[in-house]
C-alpha cells in the first residue's frame, strides 16, 4: 500500500481547491446556484469584481444578481487552473446575450482558499471589450441602471438604492 507523504495530502487538497472553484465559478456564477454556494464560499467571503466589493453570501447573490440581470443565459466556462498553496487561479470565459446581442467576455479569478472553502475572490475582467461588445449607450444605461438601484434579475429594487 503506498504511503502518503505530505507531498500526495498537498497534491490532493489542491485538487479539491480546484475542483471547488471550478464548481464555483460553473455552478453559483453561471447557473446561480445559492444552494451551492453555502458548501463553496465561507460566511465571511469577500469578493472583489474589477473596482467593486461584495460580503458575504448576501454579497454573493448581489454579484451574481447583477450578472444574471443583464445575461440571463449567462455561460461560464474555465478554460485554465493554476494552484500553488491556499490560492487558486482560474482562467475562464463568461457567454452571454443582451437584448439579442452575444457577447463573450475572458476574465480570471484568483480564489484563496481558508479551512477548505473559498474565503476571498480577486476578479479582474475586460470590460472596455464588455462596453464594445455592447455599444455605449446600452453600457451607459446598464450603469445608469445599476448606480440608482433599478438592475435586478427578479425586477426589484437592488440592495444598492
Amino acid at each position: 500500500m503506498p504511503r502518503m507523504t505530505e507531498a500526495t495530502v498537498r497534491s490532493a487538497e489542491q485538487d479539491e481547491q480546484s475542483a471547488n472553484a471550478r464548481r464555483a465559478l460553473e455552478r453559483v456564477c453561471a447557473r446561480g446556484d445559492f444552494e451551492a454556494a453555502r458548501d463553496l464560499y465561507r460566511s465571511d467571503f469577500i469578493d472583489h469584481v474589477n473596482r467593486m466589493e461584495f460580503r458575504g453570501h448576501a454579497g454573493i447573490r448581489e454579484s451574481v444578481g447583477i450578472y444574471h440581470a443583464i445575461f440571463p443565459d449567462l455561460r461560464i466556462a474555465v478554460e485554465d487552473q493554476l494552484t500553488e498553496g491556499d490560492r487558486v487561479t482560474s482562467r475562464w470565459t463568461m457567454h452571454g446575450t443582451y437584448r439579442g446581442r452575444r457577447v463573450t467576455l475572458a476574465g480570471i479569478t484568483i480564489s484563496r482558499f481558508a479551512d477548505g472553502m473559498i474565503a476571498e475572490d480577486w476578479t479582474a475582467s475586460d470590460t472596455l471589450d464588455l462596453v464594445r461588445q455592447l455599444g455605449l449607450r446600452r453600457s451607459a444605461i446598464l450603469g445608469l441602471r445599476y448606480v440608482t438601484g433599478r438592475l435586478s434579475p427578479d425586477g426589484k429594487r437592488s440592495s444598492r438604492a
